[in-house]
């Protein structure tokens, strides 16, 4: 995630010169056509492309208020594992007679951040992290769930036997939890642990539950691709009418022009039509970029960064103060 003050107009500049590079060429077909060619016919009605870019407005901003809120939402989700991951550290720490019981609960508990994490940065089809534009800028921050495979980080958590299960399961985040169950369930058989102690771990067991299935419901459930097409339509035939729209209103200006420009007024349209065409695409870039907020770009939540925070609180409730060797995790993002 991008925690810097801003980004620089010149990397947005960067970021969207694909589409600066498109417009441009756009934008001087009808030029040349119409100045050059005197294929005047091609101009469209001004109030044509106003009223379609009125409308493409709407649905842009549409877009990008949900884009938005799926972003704060996730947002919302890692706060709430982390505030329930510290909650867990301290019970696991203070009610439990035995230190290894202790260790063995948080140690089971980062296994599953571990297996959560991973599975979040799985690639789905409709991501974007992978496009161009944005992966260029990968190599400005690490994505630590691509550098180490998974099969090299549990075993520093779980015992042979429960890591060889959860690497054989569907969905391993969730076969953690239930090998946490069912460890305190062990734990109440044998004494170990309270009734009252149990009952505890068990509701946070459940919350931890429910927020993994809310992260994952963000993960495989994109911005509905109704409204994601019908966007990108809009925005794109807004961009093609757009400089057609410009010529007559343009080649009008050449009445009050006198010197060089006078009748070369048209040659505007492609400057003017590149900007504004600029503010709609990369607008809808940005929302692309925002609709998934795992999926590993630049301004993803930093679940990396806050497993590793995790970590290092529980280990310290725990006395221990050196940290398991893990990758490392994400920076900030300095553009």
């Amino acid at each position: 995630m991008h925690l810097g003050k801003s980004y620089k107009l010149s990397e947005f500049l960067v970021w969207t010169r694909r589409q600066i590079y498109a417009l441009f060429l756009w934008g001087s077909v009808p030029v040349v056509l119409y100045k050059a060619l005197g294929l005047s016919w091609l101009s469209v009605p001004l109030s044509v492309v106003v009223l379609l870019g009125t409308a493409t407005s709407f649905i842009v901003g549409f877009k990008n208020v949900q884009t938005y809120n799926r972003a704060m939402e996730a947002q919302q989700i890692w706060t709430s594992i982390l505030s329930a991951s510290r909650l867990w550290g301290v019970i696991a720490r203070d009610f439990p007679m035995d230190a290894e019981v202790s260790k063995a609960l948080v140690n089971r508990h980062l296994a599953w951040l571990t297996a959560l994490r991973y599975e979040l940065r799985q690639p789905r089809v409709w991501e974007s992290a992978d496009k161009p534009f944005n992966a260029e800028y990968q190599r400005f921050y690490r994505i630590p769930e691509r550098a180490v495979a998974i099969q090299d980080l549990l075993p520093l958590y779980l015992p042979p036997e429960e890591t060889k299960q959860v690497l054989s399961s569907a969905n391993k985040p969730t076969q953690v939890l239930s090998l946490q169950g069912a460890a305190i369930c062990r734990l109440l058989a044998s004494g170990k642990i309270s009734v009252s102690f149990y009952m505890e771990l068990e509701r946070t067991l459940r919350d931890l539950i429910d927020q993994q299935a809310s992260a994952e419901r963000l993960k495989n459930f994109p911005y509905p691709r109704q409204y994601a097409t019908i966007n990108t339509l809009f925005v794109r035939f807004f961009c093609l009418l757009f400089p057609f729209g410009l010529l007559q209103e343009f080649n009008k200006l050449n009445d009050g022009v006198t010197g060089f420009m006078h009748g070369n007024m048209v040659w505007l349209v492609v400057p003017f039509s590149v900007v504004v065409s600029w503010m709609y695409t990369t607008l809808e870039q940005v929302g692309d970029s925002t609709e998934n907020p795992f999926e590993g770009g630049a301004n993803d939540v930093p679940i990396s960064m806050l497993c590793r925070t995790v970590e290092r609180e529980l280990k310290e409730m725990l006395g221990d103060v050196e940290m398991a060797p893990t990758p490392d995790h994400e920076t900030t993002v300095v553009l």
